[in-house]
């Protein structure tokens, strides 16, 4: 029997109100095998870009490669359809599914390149639907198609550089919408147990537990991690107070800055897009109503406004502390400008590269008592009280005084970072065509 390749895209299949697109990635993983295909690679969870307006909750689009029997072909195809008409919200404005069909053993780089866009910038669907055409690619869409995009993106993202995993265990669909019930105790243990090769487990500044989503979708718990193999160890510690229905382990661009693109100048940014970018602080931080934090940074080309919100928690603190003349650089997703705002670097992190000086000019001391002298006024000096002496010709005293920050890089805290932020405890730890294994062989070697 004739053996073939084919990569499946699932995108855009929930809504704000239910479901989640790697469960139906789950629950084919289970039909797929039983139809007799073997996997030839994890599902992959594919983050795209988080700062366009019409994304879903997480932004995630799905990938199965499978190794299959060519006459089991359209049953496959029937399989893939019928349950992802069974399980999307298809009549929630907005929800866009989409499902791409690639029979290809290998992704050309044009499919790649689209995946590289759509996880920093925009993608056109009218693009997408030209390069499946090109390359005898098949797609089915709902609604307004827009789930084709995810689709294609999650086909052409194969990995090749860093990646992580993430094992998420589904709760029944009958206990959904209910409060998670997971043992907390049994969560921080596994932090313990797992750092640094699990991340984004737990908040330490709010002991908050984080790996239990609050939605109305099926996710149980989902745990991120370096390797397929840490990630179980870790899903084994964790002891589940309701019953999992089922769990899988995908690989992922999690934690890794992948939609962050770099930028040579302020005046290139566009809305929408993932960047980093430097600049000096042009205008003082100042707080905004619900207590989020607005600063400007500026280079030749342009000035733009940077917002590390309330949630931000650590960032926010940070970027209080910056000053006028601090020479930065900016991680973030570019919001569009609008009547009354200055397009803006929503802050997922920043680092500080060079510290302005922070001076404060004081009167001088008497030179014949030692008591601080007092002006006479404008351009006429100073005199002491104390002694009575006059000093003409004395000017104000330079003061450097010391910064509350340094230099160095700040990152939003662990509970509001986005899936696709790298955290600190990843920095070191990035796959460079690599397997896996190999890095934590690596890790661990003196």
């Amino acid at each position: 029997m004739t053996k073939r390749i084919m990569h499946i895209g699932l995108d855009d299949t929930d809504s704000t109100r239910k479901g989640c697109t790697t469960y139906v990635a789950a629950l084919l993983v289970e039909k797929l095998e039983k139809l007799g295909a073997k996997f030839i690679d994890y599902p992959g969870l594919i983050r795209l870009n988080p700062n366009v307006p019409w994304k879903t909750r997480g932004n995630g689009a799905l990938c199965l490669r499978i190794e299959y029997a060519e006459d089991t072909e359209e049953k496959i195809k029937e399989t893939i359809i019928s349950t992802v008409e069974e399980h999307a919200d298809l009549e929630f404005r907005g929800t866009d599914p989409g499902i791409v069909f690639f029979r290809r053993t290998k992704i050309p780089m044009e499919v790649k390149a689209v995946a590289k866009k759509a996880i920093e910038d925009v993608v056109r669907l009218k693009d997408a639907l030209k390069l499946l055409a090109k390359f005898n690619g098949e797609a089915v869409g709902y609604n307004k198609c827009r789930g084709i995009i995810g689709s294609l993106a999650a086909v052409g993202e194969t990995f090749n550089g860093d990646h992580t995993f993430e094992i998420l265990a589904y709760r029944t669909l009958e206990n959904c919408g209910s409060k998670r019930m997971v043992d907390e105790d049994s969560i921080f243990k596994m932090e313990k147990a797992t750092e640094p090769y699990t991340f984004n487990n737990v908040d330490l500044e709010k002991r908050r537990v984080i790996i239990t989503p609050r939605g109305p979708d099926p996710i149980l718990f989902g745990i991120r991690g370096e390797t397929p193999e840490i990630v179980k160890k870790a899903f084994d510690i964790v002891k589940s107070l309701e019953p999992i229905e089922r769990w899988v382990i995908f690989r992922t661009n999690q934690g890794t800055d992948a939609h962050l693109k770099q930028f040579h100048s302020l005046g290139q940014l566009r809305p929408y897009t993932c960047v980093i970018a430097k600049g000096t602080v042009s205008a003082n931080p100042k707080i905004i109503p619900r207590r989020h934090v607005i600063f400007s940074v500026k280079d030749d080309s342009a000035e733009v406004d940077c917002a590390a919100y309330e949630p931000t928690g650590a960032l926010r603190k940070a970027a209080m502390k910056l000053m006028v003349g601090d020479f930065l650089e900016v991680y973030g997703g570019v919001r569009a400008p609008s009547k009354d705002k200055h397009m803006t670097i929503n802050l997922e992190k920043f680092r500080l590269l060079k510290l302005a000086p922070r001076i404060v000019y004081s009167n001088p001391i008497c030179p014949n008592c030692g008591k601080r002298v007092k002006s006479m006024g404008k351009d006429q000096g100073f005199r002491c009280e104390k002694c009575g002496q006059r000093y003409p010709d004395f000017l104000k005293v330079e003061c450097k005084l010391k910064r509350e920050i340094v230099k160095g890089l700040y990152i939003t805290s662990t509970r509001s970072q986005r899936h696709l932020t790298k955290p600190s405890r990843r920095y070191g730890m990035e796959k460079r065509n690599k397997s896996s294994v190999e890095m934590i062989n690596e890790w661990h070697s003196p």
